[in-house]
């Protein structure tokens, strides 16, 4: 699969393993030649930087980065964009020892010139502040678009309408944490954006068909967490439809 990358590192950021993906972009004689590396020997410096940073959210936080937008390098050396998502790794003990990282390329987007920095901007603003009320003049301020051409270009981009992201990455941050910590779901929902626990309680129905408890219920100690149904995904895949 030439248009995605699939990498494993390990708690240095170093590569471990990488798809042949990589090879042409990376300008390497073969895969295994990355073995040991880290993105700032293999990527322009600011693009290194980037994802050394979700790199340590991911280990900070012990959460999934999901649908970040990132530049990449293609295959002809051209710089253009592509959709990441990283989960952390465990031994049988739970103790961290890495990450699992897969990045597909947004070709047909990058060279329809839908993605731009500030439109990129606009997803990480949502993406990092979805705790708190998100107005569209703000978001719109942030990419440079009018309401009309933001929620058009989400939706080619994500398949999602501006609101369908925020609630989809609203309920990604609540079905992590209702699953993986003992915290009073009332304080979950406040903290992840929700106006109060019965919001959260309905989507949670409507992606699930359980309630929040019955979720944290379901999961087993130290198992693998649900995924949230439809998660978002580059244009050409379904996203689910949810309301509020």
């Amino acid at each position: 699969m030439p248009d995605v990358v699939f990498a494993v590192k390990d708690l240095d950021s170093r590569y471990l393993a990488l798809s042949e993906g990589c090879v042409g972009r990376c300008a390497l004689r073969n895969k295994w030649q990355a073995e040991g590396l880290t993105a700032h020997e293999l990527f322009p410096n600011a693009m290194a930087n980037r994802y050394r940073s979700q790199d340590l959210q991911v280990f900070l936080e012990r959460r999934p980065v999901r649908n970040r937008l990132d530049l990449t390098v293609y295959h002809d050396r051209a710089p253009g964009w592509c959709l990441t998502n990283k989960q952390s790794l465990h031994d049988p003990d739970g103790r961290l020892i890495g990450l699992v990282c897969i990045s597909k390329d947004l070709t047909e987007l990058t060279r329809e010139k839908l993605l731009d920095e500030r439109f990129a901007a606009c997803v990480d603003h949502i993406q990092t502040h979805y705790d708190r009320p998100l107005h569209l003049e703000e978001l719109c301020d942030l990419s440079g678009l009018s309401v009309g051409q933001m929620d058009r270009r989400m939706k080619r981009v994500f398949q999602a309408s501006v609101g369908e992201f925020i609630r989809l990455t609203r309920m990604e941050a609540a079905c992590h944490a209702i699953q993986h910590s003992g915290r009073p779901l009332a304080d979950i929902a406040a903290s992840c954006g929700f106006s109060d626990q019965s919001a959260l309680t309905r989507l949670c129905r409507q992606m699930f068909g359980l309630s929040p408890r019955q979720l944290r219920l379901r999961t087993p100690p130290g198992g693998p967490h649900l995924a949230v149904p439809g998660t978002i995904r580059a244009a050409g895949h379904q996203a689910h439809d949810c309301a509020d």
